[in-house]
């Protein structure tokens, strides 16, 4: 039989792996995701001139250097998470890139992603969240140079850089087409 403190030991121990495990998943699941949709945006059936056609008509300006970011960020973000290293850097690029994703593609269209809603930007995002405040475990990049970052303080930090980085490159670059809401009178 276990006493108390060898019981509380164990439990400590399983606790731990538990989180390294989720860890890992949450990681293996985002980041190979990530990079393959950033690959996709260069070397995809459009390439690169095929998404930034699809950023001019989102109306980010200028659309190509907006396509070549996107990916990029992705990108590195993708093998970030994937590698477990420099959270919650990648994290914050995740919940960045969904952020624009939410306002300029997906806006309007109702929360389910099958009518072209925000569901997945939010998942998405919410999971990078999730993985900034679990931190990258025991099997990371980090982890094997002593760097452990996890809890309330790396969660927010994405959150809130993801969102305040959105937020600029909307304010400064995002220039969608206005519909003229009065008919053309001189007509």
């Amino acid at each position: 039989m276990f006493g108390r403190k060898k019981a509380a030991s164990v439990a400590k121990a399983a606790d731990g792996t538990g989180k390294d495990v989720a860890a890992l998943v949450l990681r293996a699941t985002l980041g190979p995701m990530l990079f393959a949709h950033g690959y996709n945006k260069v070397a995809g059936p459009g390439g690169l001139k095929g998404t930034t056609g699809w950023f001019e008509a989102l109306g980010l300006k200028p659309a190509e250097v907006h396509a070549k970011m996107a990916a990029g960020t992705e990108m590195a973000a993708g093998v970030g998470l994937t590698l477990g290293v420099a959270n919650p850097l990648p994290a914050a690029a995740t919940v960045g890139l969904m952020s624009v994703a939410a306002r300029t593609d997906h806006r309007g269209k109702g929360y389910f992603v099958f009518k072209g809603g925000w569901e997945y930007c939010a998942v998405v995002g919410g999971a990078a969240v999730a993985l900034a405040g679990l931190g990258n475990g025991k099997y990371s990049v980090d982890r094997l140079f002593g760097r452990e970052s996890s809890g309330a303080k790396p969660a927010l930090v994405a959150a809130g850089l993801g969102v305040a980085n959105a937020a600029l490159l909307l304010k400064l670059c995002y220039k969608p087409e206005q519909k003229d809401e009065k008919p053309d009178e001189t007509v």
